[in-house]
């Protein structure tokens, strides 16, 4: 049986956020980069801790940054951190949870709600020689002493899969870390390139909720040159202007009921010599024409 997935432009399925990563290279303030996002149209914009910390020392205020999100109507639905939440070390971890409330009140004191969990401290292999695997049904307990952590601050950390890790670099490995944790607030934080660069089947996001399990989506696209076993972030391109099954991830958003925010999370060095209004406002309109173009198609049940 063939049915027609609805226009996109009748009920958009999907809200884009600006990932600052995409515009860094361009060196401008946070400020401005809120400005960018909201004049090029995205609903909402996914900022980095390293960002929060250089307006505060520079003698800003995060009210002022809270404010400016607020008059521009922007949302902050995510945020990127790094803490070794997941390690096997006690001290190293009671010293990451200390860090990461740190950065959820930073979140917090601009509106964010959430904030990525990346497998930061168990990804690089070489500086693990020697030390086990971690444990994943270990880190779905850390991960909940994290989540009780974010019920505190009013922000949820979001288990992210990183390809390129040793340790969470598939989608699977993030799902059962966030379903063995048994905390209502477990969610995944999923990304285009993360899943081709860890070898994930594309479909697999059709086992979650996406009202449940997913808030925030990385959007990108990656190059047909680039093999996964040498791919890297800075070879990430707008989506729509690569090979990455875009069509079916975001017909199986869709279908799992995800409604949350596309945020498009870019490191591309030619991009950062372009102006960062043309970067952003070209990445919106191409992630927008990837979403109308895939759920235009007919989808066969």
């Amino acid at each position: 049986m063939s049915s027609t997935a609805p226009a996109a432009s009748a009920a958009p399925p999907f809200r884009f956020s600006l990932n600052t990563s995409t515009i860094r290279g361009q060196k401008l303030p946070l400020a401005a980069e809120i400005d960018i996002a909201a004049e090029v149209g995205y609903h909402a914009v996914e900022p980095w801790i390293s960002e929060l910390e250089t307006h505060v020392k520079s003698g800003g205020k995060l009210t002022e940054i809270r404010d400016r999100l607020r008059d521009k109507g922007l949302a902050v639905p995510s945020a990127i951190g790094f803490f070794e939440w997941i390690v096997d070390d006690p001290a190293r971890r009671a010293k990451a949870l200390e860090q990461a409330r740190r950065d959820m009140d930073l979140v917090a004191q601009i509106g964010g709600t959430r904030i990525a969990a990346p497998p930061w401290g168990a990804h690089d292999k070489a500086k693990m020689a020697g030390q086990p695997d971690v444990d994943l049904l270990a880190a779905a307990e850390r991960y909940r002493a994290l989540l009780e952590i974010g019920r505190e601050a009013g922000v949820v950390p979001q288990v992210e899969v990183w390809g390129f890790s040793h340790t969470l670099n598939r989608l699977g490995e993030a799902a059962l870390v966030a379903i063995e944790s048994g905390h209502p607030d477990a969610c995944v934080l999923a990304d285009v390139y993360h899943l081709y660069k860890g070898g994930s089947p594309a479909n697999g996001l059709g086992l979650l909720r996406g009202d449940k399990h997913l808030h925030v989506f990385h959007i990108n696209d990656y190059p047909a040159d680039k093999p996964r076993e040498t791919i890297t972030d800075a070879d990430r391109v707008y989506p729509g202007d690569g090979v990455a099954p875009l069509g079916e991830i975001l017909r199986t958003l869709r279908a799992i009921g995800f409604s949350g925010y596309l945020s498009l999370e870019l490191f591309n060095a030619t991009y950062y010599q372009q102006d960062a209004r043309l970067v952003a406002r070209t990445g919106l309109e191409k992630t927008r024409a990837a979403v109308e173009k895939a759920l235009a198609a007919r989808v066969t049940a």
